[in-house]
């Protein structure tokens, strides 16, 4: 009792909190209590949150997808500017592998007229070569500094040359950089029309020089021709023969003629096979003028019995004129022309006994006399070292032996003055 009046008179009633649902004539109510206060606050905070979430991302979104389409679009654009980039970049490339390629054909195609010009220069030299051979004055090949011939060398240089620049067409190695070098400063790769200029300039660098010892070793030749051909004169001028023949070779622009048109190009090489032409023309003619005179020994080894010039007649005993020289003689030895010619005389002529005379040209001429026997007759034509006739002693003779003369325009000479010339000349006519 005293305890619940206590809680009456201290105590305080807690009163509670109903809920009353009322559907037509039914009528409901519910206690709330204090947890279920708490889960509905908390259910309501839920959804304050989850709507207030809701809103901020509907809110955010199209910022969000603003960024991203704006990222998209500048990587969109930056693909663009390299592909771009990269465009122009194999537009470049493309138009300086064009320009390489133009630059390479334009190398090919003067090494291509380099050939040209070297064939028609051989074409050209060859018969010099043959006549300077013939000449004695050289082998057939031209010899350049190594003692190959030059013609080779040249066609060697520039087939190497193409096969350089082919490689450097085809990107192939260069021998610019050496391998397994590291240096300091890289420069720029080079180009093909780098390594093809390279190459080329080293090509055409020692095709000039092989064409300047071929220039040299050709002016040789010519100086080498003009000067033989004055020694052969001067020795045939010493003997007191004068060569019409020769000389007139010598003037030929005597006998041409013709309007002056300017050479299509000077060409210090077509220059001087001009000029080896006309000191080849001028020995041969000079050389061929010798050759047709008796400058020959017309007795090798043979003993001189008697000299031209005044001597004792055998048979008189007094002094008279001797118009040649004898030579010893084994009786029925053959006996030669000296030079080539033709026979004017064959036959009996009173002291010379059996006698053959040989017409040489400008004058000159040769007698062989006392044979006992003649191998020849008027009109033949002989070679030098062909065979008149057989050594005896007819006529006005005292042994078996030679009466050779040598005569100018009918007037008898010295012979030793031809075999005298015949010895200095042997090292230019044999």
């Amino acid at each position: 009792m005293t305890i619940g009046h206590q809680n009456r008179v201290f105590g305080r009633r807690t009163e509670q909190h109903f809920i009353i649902l009322a559907s037509g004539s039914k009528v409901r109510h519910m206690a709330v209590r204090p947890w279920m206060a708490a889960v509905g606050l908390t259910v309501v905070a839920i959804f304050a949150i989850g709507y207030l979430l809701a809103t901020s991302y509907l809110v955010l979104r199209d910022d969000l997808i603003g960024a991203t389409m704006a990222r998209q679009a500048r990587m969109q654009y930056d693909y663009e500017d390299r592909i771009a980039a990269l465009r122009a970049q194999v537009d470049r490339v493309t138009s300086r592998q064009l320009l390489d390629q133009q630059v390479v054909e334009d190398k090919v195609e003067k090494l291509l007229q380099q050939q040209e010009a070297l064939s028609s220069r051989h074409g050209k030299l060859d018969a010099l070569l043959d006549r300077a051979e013939n000449s004695g004055l050289m082998d057939k090949d031209l010899p350049d500094a190594k003692g190959k011939p030059a013609a080779k060398n040249e066609h060697a240089a520039l087939a190497g040359g193409l096969k350089a620049i082919e490689a450097s067409l085809a990107g192939g190695p260069t021998d610019a950089t050496p391998d397994n070098v590291t240096l300091a400063y890289v420069p720029a790769p080079e180009t093909v029309a780098d390594r093809a200029d390279r190459v080329f300039s080293k090509v055409t660098l020692s095709l000039k020089r092989i064409e300047q010892d071929q220039l040299t070793r050709i002016q040789q030749l010519t100086t080498g021709a003009s000067e033989t051909a004055d020694n052969i004169a001067s020795i045939i001028k010493h003997v007191g023969v004068s060569l019409p023949n020769a000389s007139a070779s010598t003037d030929v622009e005597d006998a041409v003629g013709g309007p002056y048109v300017p050479p299509a190009g000077e060409d210090a090489f077509d220059q001087s096979l001009v000029d080896l032409d006309a000191a080849l023309t001028h020995l041969e003619a000079i050389r061929g003028e010798a050759e047709s005179l008796p400058f020959r020994n017309p007795a090798p080894g043979r003993e001189i019995t008697s000299l031209f010039g005044n001597r004792k007649d055998p048979f008189f005993g007094r002094l008279a004129l001797h118009t040649g020289v004898d030579f010893r003689f084994a009786p029925g030895e053959k006996v030669t022309a000296t030079a080539p010619g033709k026979v004017i005389s064959a036959g009996w002529a009173g002291g010379y006994g059996n006698m053959v005379e040989v017409d040489h040209g400008n004058g000159i001429s040769t007698r062989y006399g006392h044979m006992t026997e003649i191998l020849v007759k008027v009109g033949d034509t002989v070679k030098t070292g062909g065979i008149v006739g057989l050594a005896g002693s007819t006529g006005r003779s005292t042994g078996t032996h030679l009466h050779y003369e040598v005569r100018e325009d009918g007037h008898p000479i010295d012979p030793l003055y031809f075999v005298r010339a015949g010895a200095k000349l042997a090292s230019y006519i044999d």
